[in-house]
């Protein structure tokens, strides 16, 4: 009886992690469209700042620069974007590799 009941434990626990992988993608896009569409377009195709849609930065290079900022680049991504989490940031760069 206990093994059955941990067997269904770390079903669910298990269930659970697969599940939550397409959540964290689809935060990048909602995070996305709420930050950066207004710039960049919500397709990526750009508008006020320049299109990402099929962009050459990595994944890693994008995340830096909402985290870290770029002195050679405009604003707001002169500096890190305050209002970014880490993995926000990391969430919002693997949506924007998405963009074809």
């Amino acid at each position: 009886m206990r093994i059955t009941k941990a067997l269904i434990v770390l079903l669910v626990i298990a269930l659970s992690a697969s599940l939550a992988l397409p959540v964290f993608a689809q935060d990048g896009g909602a995070t996305y469209k709420a930050k950066c569409a207004s710039c960049h377009g919500p397709e990526g195709q750009g508008k006020i700042g320049p299109a990402l849609k099929g962009t050459s930065l990595t994944a890693d290079q994008i995340a830096d620069l909402l985290t870290k900022g770029n002195d050679a680049k405009k604003p707001p991504h002169k500096k890190a974007l305050a209002s970014l989490s880490a993995d926000d940031a990391k969430a919002v760069a693997d949506f924007v590799k998405t963009l074809k």
